[in-house]
C-alpha cells in the first residue's frame, strides 16, 4: 500500500492554487505549514488513516524542484463529469493540458482519463472507471 506521495514545488503559492482547485473535491483536506502543503483524507475518530496522503514541498536538498521523467500521480474521480470539471478547474488554476479528458484506445473500455501538468511540471492524471457510465464502445 502506498502511504504518501510527495511532489516538489518551488512556488508553493502557485502549487496551492493548482492542487486546491481539485483535491478538496476528491475529499482531501489541506494543512499548510512551513514545510509545504499536506493534503490528507479525513479520518473518523478511532479509525486508521485513509491513505495515501499527498504532499507538495520544496525539494529537500535545497536545489530547484524538477518533475520526474516518466513519473505521474493519478487521482480517482467519482465519474466522467468530475474528471472534466476538475481538469478544467486545474487548467484555470495554472496547470497545463497533457491530454484532454476522454477514453484512450490503449486502456480498458471504461477508463476515462484527463492528464495535466502542475505549475512545476509534475504530471497528474484524473480518472474514472465507473461501470455505470457509458464506455468507450458504447
Amino acid at each position: 500500500m502506498i502511504a504518501y506521495v510527495t511532489v516538489g514545488a518551488d512556488d508553493i503559492a502557485r502549487a496551492k492554487r493548482f492542487y486546491s482547485a481539485l483535491l478538496p473535491a476528491l475529499g482531501y483536506a489541506l494543512e499548510e505549514g512551513p514545510a509545504g502543503l499536506s493534503y490528507t483524507l479525513p479520518v473518523a475518530p478511532g479509525q486508521s488513516p485513509v491513505l495515501p496522503d499527498f504532499y507538495v514541498k520544496p525539494a529537500f536538498d535545497g536545489r530547484p524542484a524538477s518533475a520526474g521523467n516518466g513519473s505521474m500521480v493519478s487521482f480517482q474521480a467519482r465519474n466522467q463529469q468530475q474528471v472534466r470539471e476538475l481538469h478544467a478547474a486545474a487548467l484555470a488554476a495554472g496547470g497545463s493540458d497533457e491530454g484532454p479528458p476522454g477514453f484512450r484506445a490503449a486502456y480498458g473500455p471504461r477508463f476515462y482519463v484527463g492528464y495535466l501538468r502542475d505549475p512545476q511540471g509534475n504530471k497528474i492524471a484524473l480518472f474514472s472507471s465507473d461501470p455505470d457510465e457509458p464506455g468507450r464502445d458504447g
